[in-house]
């Protein structure tokens, strides 16, 4: 049994399984900013290591090597710049995003599906176009019909986004938690309000 425990602890260190990295693009801007652009602790100081990233913040959390004392990265920037991608992947996870994660018939919150404004039963297609987020009460209402047969109407019309548009709106909805380290590099391209 004492055997069995450290071997768990081993490969699985309370103190440093929390310690994610901050990935910025040599720009200084995330790579992503929802899902947050995070690496392990182990990949950040592999990257370190092989000379791919610089270290840019750490944590007060240390890892030993038989030779070696190292500081857990909380940010690093790649050295070379990736280039970001022109064209948004048609996934549910992007289109929640595009639609903010609200019924674009209601504006509720939560228990989302999706829903093809002219059906495919009636010729709708599967596209940015004819898709958007709704909650499963609008989904049911409105069925198979026609938005104007269904006496529904749009918050918004769906359109393709663009990638600085999703982007743009990732920054909306931070994870759960935000190191204190990571503050200075999320919100610094941001527009500022007046």
């Amino acid at each position: 049994m004492r055997n069995e425990f450290r071997t768990a602890f081993v490969r699985e260190p309370q103190n440093l399984r929390h310690c994610p990295a901050l990935v910025l693009n040599a720009d200084y801007r995330p790579l992503s900013y929802y899902p947050l652009s995070l690496w392990p602790w182990q990949d950040a100081i592999k990257a370190a290591w092989l000379d791919r990233v610089d270290i840019i913040a750490e944590y007060e959390e240390v890892v030993h090597s038989p030779s070696t004392e190292i500081r857990i990265p909380s940010v690093v920037v790649l050295k070379d710049y990736v280039k970001p991608q022109k064209r948004v992947a048609f996934t549910r996870f992007n289109l929640f995003l595009r639609d903010e994660f609200s019924c674009q018939y209601c504006g509720a919150r939560g228990d989302l599906t999706f829903d093809h404004v002219v059906p495919r039963a009636r010729g709708g297609v599967t596209s940015w176009e004819n898709v958007v987020a709704a909650c499963s009460k609008c989904n049911l209402k409105k069925g198979s019909q026609m938005l104007s047969r269904s006496g529904m109407s749009l918050i918004k019309p769906p359109r393709q986004p663009a990638s600085e548009q999703l982007r743009n709106q990732g920054r909306k909805f931070p994870p759960n938690h935000l190191h204190e380290s990571w503050m200075d590099f999320l919100y610094w391209d941001a527009e500022l309000e007046a």
